[in-house]
């Protein structure tokens, strides 16, 4: 069983960046489950969105839970995830693991990990294209845009390209 981690993650995460003098901005806005809403509410390009999966990885002795950040406009390849970290096989964690691991929602998950348990991975796409992400932080109505270099200085994430790009109908449909 995981050790449920309890606390505010908003307020904590604010407190994280504030002590280590990090350049961001919070937006309050209406809780939207899309991340092309919400990147469009916040005026930043999907690409900037830093998208949370809390996953499971196992085999090769390894069973580990992995909170993996990607760009938004990629889709995680979760395979590739697991080879590129040690492991076998990697699955999407449930519902209950998410909470104990995060105190947060889906989609509400910032790219920090505060649990002991959960390794912090993120896609370097993720910080070549834009000098500032964004992320959901903690509720699905609040956001936070860091500057990517505090980002990398304070969360420190192992920098792991397990992604792929989204495969759009409407795109494929065009060409």
């Amino acid at each position: 069983m995981i050790e449920p981690i309890t606390a505010d993650i908003h307020q904590r995460l604010l407190a994280l960046l504030d002590a280590e003098l990090a350049r961001y901005r919070v937006i309050e806005h209406e809780a939207v489950g899309k991340c092309e809403a919400v990147s469009e509410i916040r005026g930043t390009a999907l690409g900037q969105g830093a998208k949370a999966l809390v996953c499971k990885v196992k085999g090769n002795g390894m069973n580990q839970h992995v909170l993996a950040i990607l760009p938004a406009d990629r889709q995680a390849d979760l395979g590739k995830l697991a080879q590129l970290i040690g492991g076998v096989k990697a699955s999407l964690a449930s519902p209950a693991e998410v909470d104990a691991l995060t105190a947060c929602v889906f989609g509400a998950i910032p790219p920090f990990s505060f649990h002991h348990a959960l390794r912090l991975v993120a896609d370097p796409l993720l910080f070549e294209r834009f000098d500032e992400i964004a992320f959901n932080a903690g509720s699905l109505d609040k956001s936070v845009i860091l500057n990517t270099q505090d980002y990398l200085r304070i969360a420190k994430p192992e920098l792991v390209a397990a992604r792929r790009r989204f495969h759009c109908f409407f795109a494929s449909a065009a060409r």
